[in-house]
């Protein structure tokens, strides 16, 4: 079904199709009914922020459609977008799990859908569920290591030009 900004409606996400290529929400069938019912899906237009940084979390959003820029303000007021998020990635899961305000804005970056969960909710499925403790690892191990590879690439790129080429190359790969 389509809804505003033409985007495909994902009503729920036992029938996601593009659940079985996420990571974070890919489930087994049961598990995938109970976490279904957590949260609330919502759709933004382009330039909406989910959250900002400094922000107590309220919950995470899991990406269904759309991107989001994830970007960090530096104390002069510059901004720095340090990655672009795409459908099925957990946005805000770091700062639930520690407890902490957040370190980045999400701002979407045209229209999307998200599945909106509330941190308590969370929380409490998490401790519940190994499975869905195991997924969250996961997550945060993959957008940590990608950090990690991003923050090489800049520092080991001898010039420039071979700063950009790289950035370049890593957006066309996703």
């Amino acid at each position: 079904m389509n809804g505003p900004y033409g985007l495909e409606m994902i009503d729920n996400c036992v029938s996601c199709t593009l659940r079985k290529d996420r990571g974070f929400c890919n489930f087994s069938p049961a598990l995938q009914a109970q976490f279904d019912r957590l949260g609330h899906h919502s759709i933004f237009p382009s330039g909406a922020l989910l959250f900002v940084e400094g922000q107590r979390p309220r919950g995470v959003y899991v990406l269904c459609s759309g991107h989001v820029k994830l970007s960090t303000t530096s104390a002069q007021g510059r901004v720095l977008i340090l990655k672009v998020a795409a459908p099925g990635e957990v946005l805000g899961l770091s700062a639930i799990l520690s407890g902490t305000p957040c370190e980045l804005t999400a701002e979407t970056a045209r229209p999307c859908q998200v599945n909106f969960i509330e941190r308590e909710v969370l929380l409490e499925f998490l401790r519940r569920n190994g499975e869905a403790g195991l997924h969250s690892a996961r997550a945060l191990s993959v957008e940590f290591q990608a950090a990690f590879r991003d923050v090489q690439d800049i520092v080991l790129a001898r010039s420039s030009a071979g700063k950009l080429a790289r950035l370049i190359l890593s957006w066309s790969a996703g």
